[in-house]
């Protein structure tokens, strides 16, 4: 008689056992679709926050830059920047200590991801990076410009 109890209760724990295991299989199965499927939700609504948010259309990009660009044989060049909402820019160039003015006006483009606009008329080439309150010059590759005089291209908005 005791064999036959003892027997039951391990066939009985075995069971069970066996049950629990499944419905933990089940149950893990079930969430991790759930998971995947949430993840997969995130990724594609965070794909369109990025496709959707550029300094284009997020940030205050008119207004006045001004910033002192290095100059070979010259104390520098106080250039300004001026973005209309319009979508037109006028840009001025002043040589420290020449009689030399540069000054043009156009029309703004801007590259596809929405942060480099790109200044461009017969006396100006310029591709500018929009950050917030400012602009930081790049080179003509539309690279950001390292080295020692990195930081003489980042323009100040001052309006």
């Amino acid at each position: 008689m005791k064999k036959i109890i003892f027997t039951s209760f391990v066939l009985g724990m075995v069971l069970i056992s066996c049950k629990k295991e499944a419905q933990t299989t089940t149950d893990t199965l079930i969430n991790d679709t759930i998971e995947q499927s949430v993840s997969t939700e995130e990724t594609d609504t965070l794909n369109e926050m990025t496709d959707e948010h550029n300094a284009q259309n997020s940030l205050d990009w008119a207004g006045t830059y001004e910033a002192v660009l290095p100059c070979a044989d010259c104390p520098g060049i106080k250039t300004t920047i001026v973005l209309n909402n319009d979508g037109t820019y006028q840009y001025t160039a002043e040589y420290k200590e020449r009689n030399l003015t540069i000054n043009s006006t156009g029309e703004i483009m801007w590259h596809d991801n929405g942060s480099v606009v790109h200044l461009k008329d017969k006396d100006t080439d310029v591709k500018l990076k929009v950050v917030e309150n400012g602009l930081v010059g790049l080179d003509t590759s539309g690279n950001e410009i390292e080295g020692p005089l990195k930081e003489h291209y980042n323009y100040k908005k001052v309006m």
